[in-house]
């Protein structure tokens, strides 16, 4: 089959384009020809068609003047520019389905439009909450909020819930009315959640429950070298952002005692915080890493005793849990979102309250006190990734959508 994926980034930023870029190149290797429909950006390494992708946004920091501010609120409603681009490229590569991802701000729906009308039937994986929460989180300042929820968007206004700013979340709730109000995602056939949270959570906020399918992302444990020696410390692989928690998961490095360490892989906005952090409950003993090459971070998570993911919003199904599956490595996990669908307590890891430093100190000090046993847990995981994650599966799944459509 002939695949367009369209996502506004098209480097390895964040979870869903690391989705996006494995997917093309398992799809590649079984035969497929792939291409790519997203934004130009100095980090996207060469792509053919790239003389049609939409211009480079930045929304961060936002724009200057009003003049500019409501020229970037138009485009978040309606992308002219992406929606020319993609239909001078569905004229040249003249694809046999569309697989969308995040194109949510920089691209907007405008793009499923011209794929309609050239009958190039589309998929959507849904990677967040952005078609039922214009913040796309279901956060409120930190705490977990559903009050938007069936398009009652104003209330993302009335919290401030973009930023604490009452002009970005006017913004962003505009944007989901208009999407909402124009049915402007009601071409899309199939909308592909990987969890069974985040499906539940769409049907319960009216989008599509008739098109929802629940499809596990995958992991390559084929070329994936699992852990094979006990010992290691803690790890956090991820993005440094509130929303993560890695202050919760600092906070019980310091119940733990000297001889208990601290690995961060992974860049954000928090990073400054959370190093002042570090060094006031745990000094000496967290160490930042950075953002890592894929394969210097499966090195440091293979070296790990537990990789912990101490989210306090509804995680959907992060990669870092698949990866350290992959890896032969346990996972401690909060109870929210779908978290506690990927982890058997006791079996592959532990459950814990969000939030919660002390039962996350606890938790974490059975396994690194019992390093054998963490080990056991660790090969559990692997031996779940390996039937529940293999990328076979999730391949032949997916293009059974993609025929069911096509």
């Amino acid at each position: 089959m002939r695949i367009l994926h369209v996502n506004k980034f098209l480097y390895r930023r964040g979870g869903a384009e690391g989705y996006m870029l494995d997917l093309a190149e398992l799809q590649v290797r079984a035969g497929h020809e792939v291409a790519f429909y997203g934004m130009d950006h100095p980090e996207n390494p060469p792509r053919p068609y790239q003389a049609h992708f939409a211009p480079l946004v930045v929304l961060e920091p936002p724009p200057s003047g009003i003049a500019r501010r409501m020229a970037t609120a138009a485009n978040m409603i309606y992308s002219p520019a992406g929606r020319r681009g993609i239909d001078q490229l569905v004229r040249e590569f003249q694809p046999d389905v569309a697989h969308v991802h995040n194109i949510y701000h920089q691209l907007s729906p405008s793009v499923l439009r011209p794929l309609a009308a050239r009958a190039v039937p589309t998929v959507l994986t849904l990677h967040d909450y952005k078609l039922i929460c214009p913040s796309y989180q279901l956060l409120d300042h930190g705490r977990v909020c559903e009050a938007c929820l069936g398009g009652h968007f104003h209330h993302a206004v009335l919290r401030r819930c973009k930023d604490d700013s009452l002009g970005a979340s006017a913004m962003v709730a505009a944007e989901s009315t208009v999407h909402r109000l124009t049915r402007a995602y009601g071409t899309v056939r199939w909308f592909i959640s990987p969890s069974r949270f985040l499906a539940g959570k769409m049907a319960q906020g009216g989008v599509y429950p008739d098109r929802l399918r629940v499809l596990d992302h995958f992991v390559d444990t084929a070329s994936t070298v699992p852990k094979t020696v006990p010992g290691g410390q803690v790890l956090f692989a991820g993005r440094l952002a509130p929303e993560k928690g890695v202050d919760v998961l600092i906070g019980a490095m310091a119940g733990l005692g000297s001889w208990a360490e601290l690995d961060v892989a992974g860049d954000g906005p928090e990073r400054a915080r959370l190093e002042a952090l570090a060094v006031e409950h745990a000094p000496g003993r967290v160490r930042f890493h950075g953002r890592l090459p894929k394969g210097r971070l499966l090195d440091m998570v293979r070296s790990a005793a537990v990789v912990v993911v101490p989210s306090r919003w509804y995680e959907n199904q992060p990669m870092a849990v698949l990866e350290a599956f992959a890896c032969g490595v346990p996972v401690v996990t909060t109870d929210l979102g779908g978290l506690p669908e990927l982890v058997d307590p006791g079996r592959d890891g532990e459950v814990v309250a969000a939030n919660d430093p002390e039962a996350l100190a606890s938790s974490l000090k059975g396994l690194l006190a019992d390093p054998d046993r963490a080990l056991e847990l660790g090969q559990a995981a692997r031996r779940k990734a390996e039937r529940r994650f293999a990328p076979e599966r999730h391949l032949g799944t997916l293009e059974a959508l993609y025929r069911s459509v096509a």
